[in-house]
């Protein structure tokens, strides 16, 4: 009871100073959302903290129906959303670029923060281009881990498809492959991430969140599904809003938003969830240009043959900004 009473004084600090933007009225103003009924996706990963955070928000916005589809790993994630059974969810860019070459229903809606991913190597892999005749552990086929290490490869002029030998294993084995160095590398973010440092496996090659070019780009984005969104764009307009608030608010109270996470059953380490909300810049939503970020993965991509589709054909057909050009008028801080 403490805690939430905590977090509520957080957002009523935050709303007081502008962070959270619209007032009540202005909000009662508006037209009701089409549906009560909002699907979002719950995965292990943290770092999808402000879809979390912002239940309260979400109800506030007329969503008197909110479910959290759990879901095993990202890939389900992502296949779920095309499915139609999650409508929106945040998640990492890069596979959705690639799941946007062949699907219509990824709709990309707003960069929700930069980094959160890190690659490790051992000894052997000092720099991504020390990857070329390396084995590179991930997650599946495809996976976020496969797809962002393919895309820094491309960066620096790697054949992703032939130039690195790639073994699938689980996100736990992982990390004792690399300890034991039976693999060269692995990404991952947290909670996987700040097991490898706590335990010392490894090193940091590149970390997405202060390293550029990376660390210039959104590492996850907020995405719809293409049908729910032209159903009900009211609806998107006002989750999405309540979404990007609550990422306001975990840069503004990281403290209290980790501990609204743990209450709410989305994070089991209390410690993890503040490290990650204090480590990731949560507020930057705002500053860089989706659109760019969208256009980068495109790019590198296609380059390592990912892709058919150009980077403009993605933009065209895959994304839809105008909720989030409204909104950043909207939620000016």
């Amino acid at each position: 009871m403490m805690q939430r009473r905590e977090f509520v004084r957080d957002m009523a600090i935050a709303g007081a100073t502008g962070t959270l933007g619209l007032s009540s009225d202005l909000l009662a103003a508006e037209a009701l959302p089409e549906t009560q009924r909002l699907r979002l996706g719950q995965i292990t990963s943290n770092c999808y903290a402000p879809q979390y955070v912002a239940q309260d928000m979400l109800r506030a916005e007329g969503f008197a129906d909110l479910r959290y589809v759990r879901v095993e790993n990202s890939a389900q994630l992502y296949r779920a959303l095309i499915a139609g059974e999650i409508d929106m969810t945040m998640a990492f860019i890069a596979p959705f670029v690639l799941y946007a070459d062949t699907n219509p229903s990824i709709m990309m809606l707003a960069g929700t923060h930069p980094g959160c991913q890190e690659l490790f190597g051992t000894r052997r892999v000092q720099s991504v281009r020390d990857l070329k005749g390396k084995t590179v552990g991930i997650q599946g086929v495809n996976a976020a881990s496969h797809v962002f290490v393919a895309s820094m490869a491309a960066h620096v002029g790697l054949d992703a498809q032939r130039d690195i030998n790639w073994v699938v294993m689980p996100n736990a084995e992982l990390l004792r492959a690399l300890a034991e160095e039976r693999i060269d590398a692995f990404m991952s973010g947290p909670p996987a991430s700040y097991e490898a440092h706590d335990k010392g496996i490894g090193h940091v090659v590149v970390n997405m969140t202060t390293d550029r070019p990376w660390s210039a780009y959104f590492c996850c984005v907020m995405t719809g599904n293409r049908d729910f969104i032209r159903q009900h764009p009211v609806a998107t307009k006002r989750a999405m809003r309540a979404i990007l608030k609550a990422a306001d608010l975990c840069a503004a109270s990281p403290e209290s938003s980790a501990r609204a996470m743990v209450s709410g059953g989305f994070a089991p380490n209390p410690g993890h969830a503040q490290r990650l909300l204090r480590d990731l810049p949560y507020g930057r939503w705002r500053d860089f240009d989706t659109e760019d970020s969208v256009r980068y993965y495109a790019l590198r991509l296609k380059e390592s043959g990912f892709i058919k589709s150009s980077p403009k054909k993605i933009l065209v057909e895959n994304t839809d900004w105008r909720f989030l050009n409204e909104l950043r008028n909207e939620l000016k801080s």
